[in-house]
Formats: structure tokens, C-alpha cells, sequence
């Protein structure tokens, strides 16, 4: 199936701001979204206390960087998003929520070159899963961990599917159930948003890749039907 291009989906994540600005529900289609942005937060807290430097990327309405404001009020955000209705909420979110600088990089991450080793802990929220080749997700998780600091954190939360097709379909029936109960009117919409616009890999293609690429170690923190949470060391 022919996948939506990055202007399609940025056209659609325009109009969907409020939905993704909300701490106490999380991103709605994402399962246990509140539970997985606390064991981020929780877990960088933990990993790299006297972190700096945040960047999420695909940051929506900033719920992941507001989230981490509650452990680090002091650090300085960068905020990389390729919707600009979603990046000016979270840079509004954010700023109220730190003493530090926060910055904003309306494009793209594909596209964009991160600066070498200057991130503590980068967060990526339901995001890569619209990476489409193995050359794009190879190149994304080494330009994440080039721009990581020494022990810095790369925490990720995202769809992933499986190696065997069964377990993928029931995996997907799981999520569906999900969809029935918070967004009943939509769980059409999202499944068909599913196929056009996503292109998920494996919890085991994205560990391999965060060690082939370097990661000293790798901790899966959650993972509930579709969604998995996990974390990578550098």
C-alpha cells in the first residue's frame, strides 16, 4: 500500500493539536500512553539525573518534554516537529514548565543534522514508526546516538510489530480493543490512518539496531499488545 507522504501527514497532525496536549490521557490511540510518558520521565530521572539538554523529537504537543519538566525543571528543550500548530503548543506548554532555553526545529527530523554529542536524553513518542526503509531508520538511530552525551539516554515509546504475522494480527486485535474503548466513533479512522501512514518495525529490529550502532545497553521498560517502551544507553 502506497504510504502518505510527509506533507500529508503533517496536514494531519495540524488539525489534531489538542488531542495531542493533554497530560492526563496521553495520546488516546496510544496504549497506556500517561503510564509510559511517567516511566520515561522516571527512568531518565533515574539513568541521567543531572541531564541539561532534552530534545524530543516528534514532539506533538509536547507532552513527553512537559512530562520531564516535572524531573527537570531546569534543563534546556529542544523541540523537533514537523507540524507547526503542534510545535507552537509545545514550546508554549514547555516554557511554562522550565527555567531553561527552549528551542524549536519545525521540520522534519529526517531532515534535519543534530548536533554532535550535545543531548542528555533524547525521547522519541510515538514517532518513528513513520521511518519507512531500513536506510531511514538506520541513519535516524545513529543521528541520535551521535548527538547523545556520554551515558546519555535515547527513550523511545511506539507501535512495533512482530516476527511472526499471527502474533502481529492479534496483537492489532489488542489495540483495536483499545481504540473501542477511547475513541469508539473513530477505531475505523485510526486503523485505516494505521495502514496509510505507519510503517512500524520489530522490538527485536530496533534493539539490534541500538547495538549494532553502539548502545552500551538496552532496556525494554513496558510493552502492552502493539506498544512497546524502551531505552538505550550510550
Amino acid at each position: 500500500m502506497q504510504k502518505s507522504s510527509v506533507d500529508a501527514i503533517r496536514n494531519n497532525f495540524d488539525q489534531m493539536v489538542e488531542r495531542f496536549s493533554n497530560l492526563e490521557t496521553g495520546q488516546a490511540t496510544a496504549i497506556d500512553s500517561p503510564l509510559c510518558m511517567e516511566i520515561v520521565a522516571k527512568t531518565a530521572s533515574l539513568l541521567f539525573p543531572k541531564a541539561q539538554n532534552i530534545m524530543d523529537l516528534g514532539c506533538g504537543g509536547g507532552n513527553y518534554a512537559v512530562k520531564l519538566t516535572e524531573y527537570f525543571p531546569n534543563a534546556n528543550y529542544t523541540l523537533v516537529d514537523v507540524s507547526s500548530n503542534m510545535i507552537k503548543e509545545a514550546q508554549k506548554r514547555v516554557s511554562v514548565s522550565t527555567s531553561g532555553k527552549v528551542f524549536t526545529i519545525n521540520k522534519d527530523y529526517k531532515t534535519v543534522d543534530f548536533e554532535k554529542q550535545k543531548y542528555d536524553i533524547i525521547t522519541a513518542g510515538t514517532t518513528l514508526h513513520h521511518l519507512r526503509t531500513n536506510q531511514e531508520w538506520e541513519l535516524m538511530f545513529r543521528k541520535i546516538y551521535d548527538s547523545l552525551t556520554e551515558g546519555g539516554l535515547f527513550l523511545v515509546n511506539d507501535i512495533v510489530i512482530d516476527e511472526i504475522s499471527e502474533i502481529t494480527e492479534l496483537m492489532l486485535k489488542g489495540w483495536e480493543s483499545v481504540l473501542q474503548k477511547n475513541v469508539p466513533t473513530e477505531v475505523d479512522t485510526y486503523l485505516k490512518k494505521y495502514e496509510t501512514e505507519d510503517s512500524p518495525q520489530t522490538l527485536n529490529y530496533q534493539i539490534n539496531l541500538m547495538k549494532k550502532i553502539g548502545f552500551k545497553q538496552i532496556s525494554v521498560l513496558h510493552k502492552h499488545f502493539n506498544f512497546a517502551t524502551f531505552v538505550g544507553v550510550k
